[in-house]
């Protein structure tokens, strides 16, 4: 509707032999109608008898391949600047969502359209202008047509509400509120079929989309649709799966179909999905209307995709990681670092040898010469921590570098101010116990804005997770940052604090660290601070974790721990202080505090395990008698024993040293919870 002039450009350019135009760029906001314009031309050319061709930013990875494997089987690409058709007919390429599809524009302008049949006619929608590239070479000058989509105008309004038979009353009142917004118009027709009538207008509403929304809501058939909305509203994309989890349903097909077929909503690869001004609004609602229920619905959705990350392996795990930072896209201290336009667009790629050069002339460029030269010392001794993010031709834009510093030597630690610092640190700090390990993210270096928010920077956030995650023996995890004083608080809200002393120099510029122990807060209870601390908002001491949090004790501090859990194994009231109960041996992340009952088991299991083995029988009986079941004293213990006082005590001191082994092994070796 109120499209003819675009539908009539676009149809002589199908009809013409030689089309006027090669290029029809139709760029305007959200809502606006873009889609359907692509949809009406897409019958005319069908009608024409024409090839079609239509690809969808939304779902389509913005990379060469992805559009050649579309284009494969209708247009040779395979020799010539310009090769023939595979078909007689004219080819007509359809682009949605152009925008999403940025980092191609360059690529497409000069080398893919010039490739086409000199009669093909490709239509674009995006919310983006044309980049000036476009209108600045004198071979599209000619060829390229840009038109801006408007508003309805208020005839073209009527027209609209009487082809939806609205109730003709209430015409003036709705090109008034609407000013012609065809997603302010396809929504206000939703809430008044649905019963909203006139009190759905409000002329004097300023922000239209979220009144609409807000009556939409407040008029959805039931109860159980509304919270499916409000699901699709902070989900990157909504599935039956996500429905049945957060809803608690055992089926959810048939809300999701309700909300599939919603005028907002609409469908890609990974599932449904409103339009963001539409999503926007239904989220800002439900926080303003039930800040509770937001909270509760924020939490199931997390708990969801985050379930979704430690199932899923490679590239799953990526797009489940880009879901789980999607949710707090509106924590302003969660974003500071996240490029959101290339959120979920670029993966981080494994280097390969030919990469090495690129890497480092990249951390030269923007660091210096001395950290090149460092960049060259970690390449050399760790390759495998080393990841590019390449653009979408191939080519190298950026690194991460995660280095190990446990398996690294004390050399190659020296021989870096960062590693040395925060080797120190942690050395310093809650050592790193046997087999534990020590890693720091390096390196990000983005080609084009070296650490502001860049594709970079959101790989680096990915695989610092991944990392994380995949390390069940992890102790310290941190970060080296340039120019370090601007990301204090993005850090600390995160809990990695700034280390204080940590800062080092290198070509004259500072740098920080930031660092977290997840032996203290593990991955789970680090999940859970953070959404926390985003749902408290502005709140200026965000809350600790449900969970206190963990103790990391040395081997000798451990050993005697265990030994004082034995000793008062009879008198729980004596437990209730001991070190133990606060180790990932014996917390669980159910437990908000973890009872002596669970530490007196624990002592028992390991005592028991010494009747696996035959030869360890005599330390079994020693101990049993001694804190199982014990004797008056150690000489009543050795005479039931039937042992000379000098044995039994030989037998209870093994007896005990083994199980502190087992105990020591287990707080070593169990995932972190």
């Amino acid at each position: 509707m109120g499209r003819v002039s675009e539908v009539e450009l676009f149809r002589s350019a199908l009809v013409d032999s030689e089309p006027p135009f090669s290029v029809l760029y139709v760029q305007g906001p959200g809502g606006i109608g873009k889609t359907r314009l692509l949809d009406v031309c897409e019958d005319l050319a069908f009608q024409e008898e024409c090839e079609v061709v239509r690809l969808d930013g939304r779902d389509l990875p913005p990379a060469p391949l992805a559009v050649l494997e579309a284009l494969h089987d209708l247009v040779d690409l395979s020799g010539g600047d310009q090769a023939a058709p595979a078909v007689d007919r004219r080819l007509v390429l359809l682009l949605d969502s152009y925008e999403r599809l940025a980092p191609l524009d360059g690529w497409l302008r000069t080398w893919l359209l010039p490739r086409l049949p000199a009669t093909t006619v490709t239509l674009i929608a995006s919310r983006a202008p044309p980049d000036l590239a476009w209108r600045a070479d004198p071979a599209w000058r000619d060829l390229l047509r840009i038109v801006a989509l408007r508003n309805l105008r208020p005839e073209e309004t009527r027209e609209y509400l009487r082809a939806s038979i609205v109730d003709p009353a209430l015409h003036d009142q709705v090109v008034e509120v609407t000013h012609g917004h065809p997603l302010g118009l396809s929504l206000l027709i939703d809430v008044i079929s649905r019963g909203g009538g006139h009190a759905a207008i409000d002329p004097l509403t300023p922000d239209l989309v979220g009144s609409l929304l807000r009556q939409f809501v407040d008029v959805v058939p039931n109860r159980l649709q509304r919270r499916a909305l409000e699901v699709c509203s902070l989900a990157r994309a909504t599935t039956e799966a996500l429905l049945r989890h957060v809803l608690e349903l055992d089926d959810a097909h048939e809300v999701f179909i309700w909300l599939r077929g919603l005028s907002f909503v609409e469908s890609g690869l990974d599932g449904v999905f409103p339009h963001e001004l539409a999503r926007d609004a239904i989220e800002a609602d439900l926080r303003w209307r039930d800040p509770e229920e937001y909270k509760r619905v924020f939490r199931a959705v997390r708990s969801h995709v985050y379930r979704s990350v430690t199932s899923a392996s490679a590239r799953e795990q990526h797009r489940a990681m880009f879901d789980v930072k999607f949710l707090f896209r509106h924590q302003p201290a969660f974003s500071a670092g996240v490029d959101w336009e290339t959120w979920g667009r670029y993966y981080p790629d494994l280097l390969v040898p030919d990469d090495r050069s690129v890497v480092v002339d990249l951390v030269e460029r923007w660091e210096g010469a001395q950290s090149a030269a460092l960049a060259t010392h970690w390449l050399e001794r760790q390759p495998e921590g080393f990841f590019v993010v390449r653009s979408h031709d191939g080519a190298v834009r950026g690194v991460v570098a995660i280095v190990d510093l446990t398996t690294a030597s004390a050399r190659d630690i020296a021989a870096d101010p960062g590693a040395a610092a925060a080797w120190s640190w942690t050395q310093h700090h809650a050592p790193p116990r046997p087999d534990e390990t020590v890693s720091l993210l390096r390196y990000l270096v983005d080609g084009e804005v070296h650490q502001e928010p860049s594709p970079t920077w959101n790989a680096g956030s990915v695989l610092s997770f991944q990392h994380c995650l995949a390390k069940p023996r992890l102790s310290w995890f941190l970060n080296a940052f340039a120019h370090p004083d601007r990301l204090d608080d993005y850090f600390a809200f995160a809990d990695f604090p700034r280390v204080v002393g940590g800062d080092f120099t290198v070509d004259g510029r500072r740098h920080g660290l930031f660092a977290h122990d997840f032996r203290t807060v593990p991955m789970d209870r680090w999940i859970e601070l953070t959404t926390e601390r985003a749902l408290a908002g502005d709140d200026p001491q965000p809350p600790a974790p449900a969970q206190p949090m963990l103790m990391v004790l040395s081997q000798p501090e451990f050993d005697e721990s265990v030994r004082h859990a034995l000793r008062d194994l009879r008198r729980p009231e004596r437990l209730t202080g001991n070190p133990l109960l606060r180790t990932r041996l014996v917390a669980h992340p159910t437990d908000s505090a973890p009872g002596t009952d669970a530490l007196c088991d624990l002592i028992r299991q390991a005592a028991e395990r010494l009747r696996n083995d035959p030869r360890d029988d005599k330390f079994y009986r020693a101990v049993d008698r001694t804190y199982l079941r014990p004797a008056a004293s150690q000489e009543a213990a050795a005479e039931v024993l039937d042992l000379p006082l000098s044995t039994y005590k030989r037998h209870l001191r093994g007896g005990v040293d083994r199980i502190v082994a087992d105990l020591w092994a287990r707080e070593l070796h169990s995932p972190s919870v």
